[in-house]
């Protein structure tokens, strides 16, 4: 008998003991940010390889950047609504590319990328809330580079299926095949956005939440409407946000230009996949750069944030005075679609003006991300700010899609965005030199641990 009771153990506890430990680790902050970033990496991941293919794969690149625009304008009006459950629409305008191949059907584009603009405007303002505030104060750079790191790995991967499909193309547009291996992942990234933990159960290293529990009081669509607005009113208080919304419109600004008319105008088909291809893996390795930057531990966060400044203003005056040299080169040619990667010579050059746009990029978005996560006194406060960055994100790609749209010259069109760029690190000046070393005051941090003493409460008792 005592041989057998040795054995005598519960056959449901080990996988219970199992579960709980998958439980755990699903709520950390850095399991959240590793599951965002990878539905990131499935749905606009893959977005952005087909547009880094320049005119989304297709001979007309209007077409294409009327399309773009829409989501882009449609994502003002969404900005706070913060939902996963988006990829479809990203699957949808993949697939309405797809038909265009065929059919020539311009309107559904169109209406797929409007269509678009709503899904993106849910997965993004959601995306930064969790990024942003998920995270400690002093692990903020680090989570900001990993999501940078995957999310780019998709346009990269993305890029590179579309070299191999096209290698051989001869055509000016993509094949049907790369249009259907898009669709497939970003259907992948749909999926996964049902696993995405809410605030109050993200359990930080130090043993907080992310964030307060629901209050459990419906305030109804109109009531809803009217607190998300007076949110996005009360972000506009804090007047170091006002001088960064320069910032911000500038943030997806730049792709227009550098997709359609440096990447589209002027390589072939396979040298543009694999342009593009390159340039999101430069967006992963400028998102570790700046990362590492912003976490040095050595020095206090607001020397961090004048270090961040100052290699933005050096690299970026230096990318696109490059920029400007090669746009009157590629002006003076007077060719369309021509360089071939095959003549290694004259290719390699604006590869690499093309490489150092997309780590420019990163350098810029994640500073944003980066000075908006100093500012925020909490999590609540961190998904205004994002909100806020995106509207203002999304008005300026609107603008600067349509520009490209009504075939603006290269050089007006670079003009347009390096003086944005100056004016805009101009005019945030006071808001880099007013950041202090401590995000929260310590009254701030009194009221937020009781409301995560309350949340741990509730857990617990859910659990037992």
């Amino acid at each position: 008998m005592s041989k057998e009771s040795n054995y005598d153990v519960h056959p449901g506890a080990s996988l219970e003991s199992w579960k709980t430990k998958v439980h755990e680790v699903w709520r950390t902050p850095l399991s959240q940010i590793l599951l965002i970033s990878i539905i990131c990496f499935c749905c606009p991941g893959m977005y952005n390889a087909i547009s880094g293919l320049g005119g989304s794969g297709q001979l007309d690149s209007t077409v294409a950047a009327n399309a773009t625009y829409r989501p882009y304008l449609t994502c003002l009006d969404r900005a706070h609504a913060c939902s996963l459950e988006s990829g479809w629409t990203y699957a949808l305008y993949s697939g309405a590319l797809l038909c265009y191949n065929h059919t020539r059907n311009s309107a559904f584009v169109i209406a797929s990328g409007a269509i678009l603009g709503i899904g993106a405007s849910f997965l993004w303002v959601a995306q930064g809330a969790i990024m942003v505030s998920y995270p400690l104060p002093d692990q903020k750079g680090r989570a900001i580079a990993l999501f940078w790191v995957i999310f780019n790995l998709g346009g990269g991967i993305g890029s590179f299926i579309s070299f191999g499909l096209n290698f051989d193309s001869k055509s000016g547009t993509v094949s049907d095949g790369t249009y259907g291996a898009f669709m497939a992942i970003m259907c992948v990234g749909w999926i996964l956005s049902l696993l995405i933990c809410p605030p109050h159960k993200v359990i930080r290293q130090d043993g907080t939440f992310a964030g307060p529990p629901p209050s459990g009081i419906s305030a109804g669509f109109t009531g809803s409407i009217r607190r998300e607005f007076q949110n996005f009113l009360a972000a506009l208080t804090n007047w170091r946000i006002w001088l960064l919304i320069p910032a911000f419109f500038c943030a997806n600004f730049f792709y227009s230009y550098q997709q359609n008319t440096v990447n589209g105008a002027t390589f072939t088909l396979r040298s543009r996949s694999l342009n593009g291809a390159m340039y999101w893996i430069a967006q992963m390795v400028g998102g570790l750069a700046i990362g590492f930057l912003l976490d040095f531990k050595w020095l206090s966060r607001p020397k961090r944030a004048i270090l961040g400044y100052v290699f933005i203003l050096v690299t970026g005056f230096s990318i696109w005075g490059g920029g400007l040299a090669f746009q009157r080169w590629e002006n003076a040619t007077g060719k369309k679609q021509w360089l071939d990667f095959s003549d290694s010579r004259t290719y390699i050059g604006p590869f690499w003006l093309y490489f150092f746009y997309g780590a420019f990029d990163a350098f810029w978005q994640s500073y944003c991300y980066w000075l908006m996560a100093s500012l925020a006194d909490s999590p609540q406060e961190a998904a205004k700010f994002v909100g806020l960055y995106k509207t203002f994100q999304a008005t300026g790609g609107a603008v600067a899609w349509r520009i490209n749209a009504l075939a603006y010259p290269a050089l007006v069109q670079l003009t347009i965005n390096w003086a944005l760029l100056g004016g805009a690190l101009l005019i945030a000046i006071p808001t880099v030199l007013s950041i202090t070393p401590s995000p929260v005051a310590s009254s701030q941090v009194e009221d937020m641990d009781q409301d995560t003493k309350e949340a741990r409460k509730d857990n617990t008792s859910e659990k037992d």
